[in-house]
Order: structure tokens, then sequence, then C-alpha cells
């Protein structure tokens, strides 16, 4: 019998044919088969042929959580299409400028039949020239304060897969969870490494993506054998599974990504023994270099035997190189700390419509090194053994929750507001210990937003991973004695503001009481699930809120607003008949 193509579009259709009848995706609309899912994807190539969407275009995909994620997909590559992923609930300035960018001439969204429309771009396709074979076009965020794309082609999918299925390998027996957005290349990876093996994908609902209880009973009801999660989620359902001491004996495996990992919640995992047969593996990867670059599988032993300070991340996956250089590009002696530079199948085309970026991130190798090496940007050092350990940025560059996040981006975002001279973001620990988003900002006249006001404002331009979990008015940005920003004073700047009023201290009493903080502790502009908030504390305060104040407080009404001052206001609207009277713009979550 012939080989199984690793290529995800052969690979799919391969298995579309061999088990037309298994089930491929479950979501929240129900099961749905390869055969019905290739179908899909079939109509949509189609549709787009019928449009006049010739192949090698860039095609938008804005559509719907779940299957029409997949089939669409499908359906653009069926077309000798990319697709460059727009989420839907972005707000509308960022998805326009993410199509113009681009140069879109299509847009792939949500219909009323077979659950497609293709609908005309803002703008003719770009006429840059394309590289040929693209796959997709990602954005990532950018330090000039505009989104960048990133060019990734078949053929760095091919080599990905193909490393997997040799040291990772799936299998159609394997169910596997698709918890990131199809923005995030993490995506990537859930869905086409179950898909190519012929396995089930399992759309992870929003409550289970907050809440580690809902995501442990998932795990356990649908016999999850491959879970990819960013650390810091990991820890929302190992603090779960250690609470309730939830079973998952069907995981097999567990992919860690996207950010630095804390081995103290690894040890737990694994001492908590729920998921026996799960091995438990910590990757390091980038976008541009196809989603993964090294692995670690961590056992109690490797977890005792690390000594810090960074995060291990293993060694290269077979398609890749990866060297460590000092800032003269010479390779570092094992133990020096040194900038990471990526080699082989993964390293993307570059960047859509940015050569002077391209050119300064992928350059030729030095002396005899062949091929283009990526300058990742991140820190690292190798180890006598040949292992690397992850060190952070050389950069500003923030990684949070698996977004790679420029303060740039968010900084322009805050100053294009009227009536803000300025702003500096940084992270900073919440009162829990998580890292969150931060930015000072200074108002600049009588007219200047008050950090409610801008925090609408940011709604409307920046996706909700950009929007700082505090903004802090300041008379000034602190700066160092060379004039830059200064990053450590404004961590000491960045202090809450004081509920005030009747319905934000009663929010800020009940918050206090679910989430064992003391008196004094929330602050106004402080966010719920930034907190350490999830689903069942969420109906806890909407239950305590209901009976203080005699009126319907909804989970709903608590996801909408998750930070105070806007909780309360929306409290503060309620109408005579118990319905909250509330006209101005939700955040998107």
């Amino acid at each position: 019998m012939a080989s199984v193509p690793v290529e995800p579009l052969a690979a799919f259709l391969w298995q579309a044919a061999l088990r037309p009848a298994a089930v491929a995706i479950l979501d929240d609309e129900g099961p749905w088969t390869y055969r019905q899912l290739a179908s899909a994807a079939a109509r949509l190539a189609d549709r787009l042929d019928r449009a006049g969407v010739e192949p090698g275009s860039l095609v938008g995909l804005s559509v719907t959580r779940g299957r029409r994620v997949v089939a669409g997909i499908l359906g653009i590559w069926l077309r000798g299409c990319a697709y460059v992923p727009i989420d839907p609930d972005y707000p509308e300035s960022r998805r326009s400028y993410l199509a113009r960018d681009a140069g879109t001439g299509h847009l792939v969204v949500d219909g009323p039949d077979d659950g497609f429309a293709v609908a005309p771009g803002e703008s003719p396709p770009g006429e840059r020239e394309l590289p040929g074979g693209l796959a997709y076009v990602i954005y990532t965020s950018g330090s000039t304060g505009e989104p960048k794309g990133v060019l990734v082609r078949h053929a760095n999918l091919r080599a990905l897969f193909t490393a997997a299925a040799e040291v990772m390998p799936a299998g159609p027996q394997d169910v596997g969870t698709v918890f990131h957005s199809y923005c995030f290349d993490f995506s990537v990876w859930e869905i086409w490494r179950v898909l190519a093996a012929g396995g089930r994908c399992v759309f992870v609902p929003a409550e289970a993506r907050t809440d580690g209880e809902s995501l442990g009973r998932l795990l356990a009801g649908q016999r999850v054998t491959l879970l990819s999660l960013v650390p810091s989620v990991f820890a929302n359902l190992v603090q779960a599974v250690r609470a309730d001491r939830t079973a998952l004996p069907h995981l097999r495996e567990v992919v860690l990504g996207g950010e630095a990992m804390d081995l103290n919640v690894a040890r737990t995992w694994l001492e908590l023994g729920v998921a026996p047969r799960a091995r438990l593996v910590n990757m390091y990867g980038i976008t541009e270099t196809t989603v993964h670059v090294t692995a670690r599988p961590l056992d109690a032993e490797r977890i005792a035997a690390f000594r810090g300070p960074g995060t291990p991340i293993g060694r290269p996956l077979p398609h890749l190189r990866v060297t460590v250089r000092n800032p003269d590009g010479a390779e570092t002696p094992p133990g020096e700390v040194g900038e990471m530079h990526v080699a082989g199948g993964g390293v993307a085309a570059g960047y859509l419509g940015r050569p002077e970026l391209t050119g300064r991130r992928f350059r030729p190798g030095p002396g005899a090194e062949p091929g283009i090496w990526y300058r990742t940007g991140d820190l690292a050092r190798r180890e006598a053994d040949g292992e690397l350990v992850y060190l952070g940025r050389s950069d500003a560059q923030i990684q949070l929750r698996g977004h790679r996040i420029e303060p740039g981006e968010v900084a322009a975002a805050i100053g294009a507001v009227p009536g803000v001279a300025g702003a500096g973001v940084t992270v900073v620990p919440n009162r829990g210990g998580e890292p969150v988003l931060v930015a000072c900002y200074v108002p600049a006249g009588a007219a200047s937003p008050t950090a409610a006001e801008l925090r609408a404002a940011l709604h409307d331009r920046l996706p909700r991973h950009l929007v700082p979990a505090r903004l802090v008015p300041v008379d000034r940005l602190p700066v160092t004695a060379q004039g830059k920003l200064d990053r450590a004073a404004l961590v000491v700047t960045a202090g809450g503001v004081s509920p005030a009023g009747h319905w934000q201290t009663l929010v800020a009493d009940v918050w206090s009481a679910v989430l064992g903080f003391r008196t004094g502790e929330v602050a106004a502009d402080d966010d719920f699930f930034e907190l350490g908030g999830h689903s069942l504390a969420a109906g806890r305060v909407a239950g305590r809120l209901s009976r203080r104040t005699g009126r319907a407080v909804t989970l709903r009404l608590l996801y909408d607003h998750p930070v105070l001052s806007d909780l309360a206001s929306a409290l503060a609207g309620f109408d005579g008949n118990g319905a909250v009277n509330d006209k101005r713009r939700k955040p998107h979550r």
C-alpha cells in the first residue's frame, strides 16, 4: 500500500477517499464526516471559480469558528489559492486593514445555504508578485504600529508534517482538540496533524476555552488523545484537575507552545497522574518558521535535573537547523547567551509587501552555511548536550497567552485616539501573579478620554488580545537618559484606579468575595478574567449581583462587560423591566 501523503490538502483528500463516513469535525453544530467536509470544500472551490478568483490569488477567510473554518481553507486550497484569516470578531477597522494590505480581491464569509458566500473585496487584488505555492498569509503584530503578513508555502507545511510524522505520529484513532483561533498558526498544527492522519477534530466551545473545569470535562467526555495549549491555559487546566481529579486515561500527548512554560506547573501535572499515558512536550515555534521549531519531552526526572534560568525547549525538529549567535553573527559556545537563527524547510517566504523587513529578518547564512536563516529575536543558550534553553526576547516584543505582541502597535493605536498625547505599553503581573498587558497614557487637554472611553475606542481598533487589561492615565511617560521609554519605571507607574460610586463599589465588593481579594485590592479598570475569573466564578458573581440588586444579572452580561467599570455602568443602565439598557458597543471576547 502506498504511503499516506503528508501535505495537508493531499493527505485530507486521501483520507476522505479512504474513510468517507468517519467523523472529521465535531463542533457546536454537531459531527461532520470526511465526505461532508470534502463536499463543502469542493462547492466552495467551484463558487470561487465562478466568482472569477484566479489560482494563485490571496482570498480572505472570515467565517465563524468550527467546520466552516476547515472547509473554507480546503476550498481555497482546492482553487489553487492561499487564505488570509480575518476573524469576523475583529473590529471592522482591523478587518478592513487586513483585506486592503493583503490585496484580497474576494472574501469568503458565512452564507445562508451550504455555509459560504463569496463577497468582493474592498479593493482589486494586490499587484504584488507573490511566491508560488502559497498556503496562507497569517498576520502578526508589527512594531511600526501595523500588523505584517507572513508568507507560508505548502512546501513549509509539507516539511513540518513530514517531520511530525517521524517524531510525533498521529493516526485515525486520534481525537485532537482545536482550541486556538485560525488567525493563530497553532491552529494549523491542531487541525492538519489530525485530519491528515484520518482522525477527528473537536472544536473546543467558548466556555471550555475560559474555564479549566469545563475543558477537563470535554477532554474526558470526547476521549481526546491529542491536546495542544499555550502554557497559561494549561495552568488553568492543571488547577482544575487538581481540584476534582478529573481522570483523562485516553490522553496520550499534550503539546505546549506559544509562550514560556512554568516548570512548576508541568511538575504538578505529572505528580497528579490524571493522564498516565500522556507524554508532555514543550515546543518552541514562530509563525515565520511554520508553527514549530523545537521539541522537548518532559518527565519528572528531566524537570528535576534542569538548572535555570529559562525554559528548556529541546532540539530542532528534523527539517530544521537552529544556531545561537552573538551580535557579530558568530555562533556562541555552550552556555553563552545569543539570538536564535533558524534555517530549513519551515522557513517562510518572508513578509507580504515588506521587502526591507524581509531582508533584515530573512538572511543568507554566514560563510559557507547554506540556505536562508530567519533571525528570531529570541534569546537562548545551548547546553553542553546540545539542548536549547529559551531566555526571552532581545527586543520589546511580548509573548502573552500565545500571541506575539509588539508594544509599538498597541501604543500607536492608543496614540491615534483623539485626546491622547502618547502611550507606553508593558506587561506586569496581576494580583494573582499572571502577566497582563498594561498601558500608561498621557491625556491631552480637556477633551482627553477616560480609561473607560479609551478602552471602548481601542475595541473599535484592535483585536481583544491587544487591548490592555489596564489603562492608566499619567502626567508623563518615564524615559531613560537616552530619551527612550523606561519600561521598568512604567511598571511602577501602573497602579489601578479605585472604584468610585455605588455601582463600582458594589461590583468590587462582589468580585472580591468570589475571587478571594481583600477590600481595596480590586480596581475599577480590572478585567474579571485577568484577575483569574472563569465561568464558574462568573456564575457565582451573577448570582450574588442578582440577589443584591433584585435584577436578573446574566452570565452574558459579565462576558460582554469583563471590566469592572464597564459592568458597573451596564448595571446602572437597567430599565424598569429588569433588562439592560446598554447602548454602548460591547467589547469582543
